[in-house]
């Protein structure tokens, strides 16, 4: 037998909340592995560059979901594989979607259905519908993105190649 068991795997905190999975069987969700996407998206900033391809027309004083987080909210939740919006009535209290989504105050409720469906009908009317997306940021994102990811993956070759010639 090893030693190498560890109790806790510790992520990055959300505000002044300590983010840890643990193994004690407690309070369970099988969507944890979900952390881990959100690992990813701290480092590349993912869903804050692609919020700021959006425009809210939104009155800042009544807006109590901020696109930003029905943008993560609804992004985390087709990567969890809930696809329907429908889901997300059970979802709007799942504290861990929460924690992925950036909300501040975990107790408060997520973004409805009918929240989350207004940026999936972009351009149908304008009265209702005020969260607008710019193509030419979305494109330049992707292109950007691509371009990283490229970037990256040469500095691991070049970084592998150092390694495999002096060994």
């Amino acid at each position: 037998m090893t030693g190498c068991n560890q109790e806790t795997f510790a992520f990055a905190a959300h505000f002044s909340r300590r983010v840890e999975a643990g193994f004690s069987a407690g309070q369970v969700s099988t969507d944890g592995g979900a952390l881990l996407l959100r690992e990813v998206d701290h480092r590349i900033n993912l869903l804050g560059r692609l919020a700021g391809c959006f425009s809210d027309g939104r009155s800042p004083l009544l807006v109590k979901h901020p696109q930003a987080e029905m943008l993560s909210q609804r992004i985390y939740g087709l990567a969890l594989g809930y696809e329907d919006l429908n889901d997300h009535e059970q979802l709007r209290s799942d504290p861990l979607l929460a924690v992925l989504s950036g909300k501040r105050e975990l107790d408060e409720p997520l973004a409805g259905k009918s929240t989350l469906n207004r940026p999936e009908l972009v351009g149908r009317t304008s009265r209702y519908h005020k969260i607008g997306y710019s193509s030419e940021a979305l494109d330049r994102l992707l292109g950007d993105l691509f371009l990283e990811s490229h970037t990256i993956a040469l500095h691991y070759v070049a970084e592998f190649s150092k390694t495999s010639i002096t060994s």
